[in-house]
């Protein structure tokens, strides 16, 4: 199904280009019989509150519970949250997902006191019962829980920070919906006629070779951003008072320490990152001044920072195409990976193309029942979208691996390891496309985008990074964020990055209001983090036999089992070093000396 010109209604989608959420719930009838058998059973929690310490066997019981309520909650949470996203206007999916937050927020309330007891049973009691064998299957879940508890409070407040779940999700739903739904970006004129500016369409035509184009996409889509500044501003800045106090309410010396500590990630993991960016910048800044000569222009602006510089080239991969490519690409990994890959990029697992109200971008969503689902918005014309559609597939063949190899508690990988899975199959496909490029001109094409992708994953996210620690920081030291202040802060981090070649626009700065992932704070680091690992280790597979195929594929099945930073050591990378990020930049440097020829 191919809409080039319009968007369409949800109803207007092919059915084959829509995911199948059948393998979560049938219809929205046994969806709600669902959720109402969750609500009545969650009181069946309260009989073991103050029995844990009791027995192994007391204690198991109520994990087994635990369990069988989590699984349901993780499955109508997934399906809720992937109808609503299908048409975010939808008001019926929006009391969907509205209904389940109040039922979730209920078992986190009614769960409130697990962890604190478990942390209160003396640690030779705990050791006694970890001898019996019973709590075998709980054990990894037991000792995280544990090294938690100088950060636990007390039930009652447990409890009370329980309740504020679903109000804490109020400045994520609320961007989304102005930005995703509210906002009328209009139109562009292009050579192709009128093309609808959205949040989905903005990349697409930012890689235009016509600069008018791009120009006038840049400025009417972020001209949106500037009218609802200060409401923009207000959403950002309450996030971050809300991420702020929760962690002051813990006891954290800082929000970064909170978001840090589950994956035992080292705060200088987080600082190795940004030094060693800054460290490597004069190699962006020669990438830039290359890209301002070679596109001929006496002015590099914002807008020409995303269009091939090998615009000779045009490529078309429908989405079937798409998915033969990338099978090719992957081969390495063995023929089960390609094969369950297939099936599902080419069956139910994905939701293809961009809908009026959809969510923009992409991603997957795995969990313990169902398929890894995933979202895209595939648009045949834009290389990007195949290497989206690599991406998210590699998340989810992470998730497949992961739930076929763990018990419930520990499949659920850390999203550092996330983001290894899936640039990996970057990585792949990139070295694939170039091993069979047909010309000079596709060659130089694919190390171009090689190099856009390290900018958009290292360079830009670690920006992104540093930003949103800025601002972390800002409201921890007692400075309010304003719309001046937030925007002065992310200008100064684009004039470090972009350096003295770029041309900033007055808006320019404006885009620290609109990138969604600033609502999962302390998120993005990772995208860098994984993509220097993931070099690293597509490395080690390509030049590798047997022993290195198996070695990630045996990553892939750790699920969360270990601690990320143990898991990609197994794997072959050790990610507590700066080594990885500097290789990575070698990669860069590498591919920019074969790029500009010095």
């Amino acid at each position: 199904m191919k809409f080039k010109n319009t968007i369409p209604c949800r109803d207007e989608v092919l059915e084959n280009d829509k995911w199948d959420l059948s393998a979560l719930f049938n219809n929205t009838t046994e969806w709600e019989t669902s959720l109402l058998q969750l609500e009545k059973k969650i009181p069946e929690l309260d009989k073991y509150r103050g029995t844990l310490h009791i027995s192994a066997d007391k204690l198991k019981m109520c994990l087994d519970l635990l369990t069988e309520l989590e699984i349901l909650d993780e499955r109508l949470g997934n399906y809720a949250f992937l109808r609503n996203t299908e048409d975010i206007g939808d008001s019926e999916g929006q009391d969907r997902l509205s209904r389940y937050m109040r039922v979730t927020s209920l078992l986190g309330s009614e769960v409130s006191f697990l962890n604190p007891e478990i942390q209160s049973i003396p640690e030779d009691v705990m050791e006694s019962f970890f001898t019996t064998g019973i709590l075998s299957e709980y054990r990894i879940l037991l000792k995280k829980i544990i090294r938690f508890k100088p950060y636990i409070l007390s039930e009652k407040e447990e409890k009370l920070l329980a309740m504020q779940t679903e109000s804490n999700q109020t400045p994520g739903k609320v961007f989304s919906a102005l930005t995703d739904v509210d906002f009328d970006f209009g139109s562009i004129d292009t050579d192709k006629g009128m093309v609808p500016l959205s949040q989905s369409t903005f990349a697409m035509l930012l890689l235009s070779n016509d600069r008018k184009v791009r120009e006038n996409t840049y400025t009417q889509f972020y001209s949106n951003f500037k009218t609802h500044e200060n409401t923009l501003t207000a959403l950002y800045g309450g996030s971050v008072q809300q991420d702020v106090y929760q962690a002051k309410v813990r006891d954290y010396s800082s929000t970064r320490e909170k978001k840090l500590f589950p994956d035992n990630v080292p705060e200088s993991v987080y600082d190795n990152l940004i030094n060693v960016i800054h460290e490597n910048l004069p190699l962006l800044h020669k990438y830039y001044a290359y890209r301002k000569k070679r596109l001929g222009l006496e002015n590099l602006k914002p807008w020409d920072v995303y269009v091939p510089l090998q615009n000779s080239i045009t490529t078309n991969y429908t989405y079937e195409e798409a998915v033969e490519v990338i099978i090719k690409a992957v081969s390495p990994l063995g023929d089960n990976y390609c094969r369950t890959l297939k099936q599902g990029l080419s069956g139910s697992w994905v939701d293809r193309y961009e809908n009026k109200g959809k969510r923009s971008g992409a991603f997957s969503s795995g969990a313990y029942t169902g398929d890894p689902y995933i979202l895209m918005n595939y648009k045949e014309s834009v290389l990007r979208d195949m290497f989206t559609l690599a991406h998210e597939g590699g998340h989810s063949m992470h998730s497949w691996y992961s739930v076929r190899n763990n018990n419930f508690q520990n499949y659920n990988y850390t999203i550092f390891e996330a983001e290894v899975a899936s640039t990996f199959n970057e990585q792949l496909l990139a070295e694939y496309l170039l091993n069979n490029a047909e010309s000079d001109d596709m060659r130089d094409y694919i190390i171009g985008k090689r190099l856009d992708d390290i900018i958009a994953t290292i360079f830009r996210q670690t920006m992104f990074a540093e930003f949103e620690h800025e601002a972390h920081r800002m409201v921890e030291e007692g400075t309010p964020i304003t719309v001046k202040s937030i925007r002065e802060k992310y200008r100064s981090l684009l004039e470090l990055y972009f350096g003295e070649e770029m041309e900033l626009e007055e808006v320019s700065d404006l885009e620290g209001l609109r990138i969604p992932h600033f609502y999962r704070s302390y998120y993005v680091y990772k995208y860098a983090t994984g993509l220097s690992a993931a070099i690293a280790l597509s490395e080690r597979v390509l030049k590798g036999g047997t022993e290195e195929r198996t070695d990630y594929l045996s990553f892939l099945k750790s699920g969360g089992s270990r601690y990320p930073l143990d898991s990609l050591k197994l794997a072959g990378v050790d990610m507590s070093s700066p080594e990885p990020i500097k290789s990575a930049m070698k990669v860069f440097e590498q591919l920019l000396a074969q790029m500009t020829g010095y």
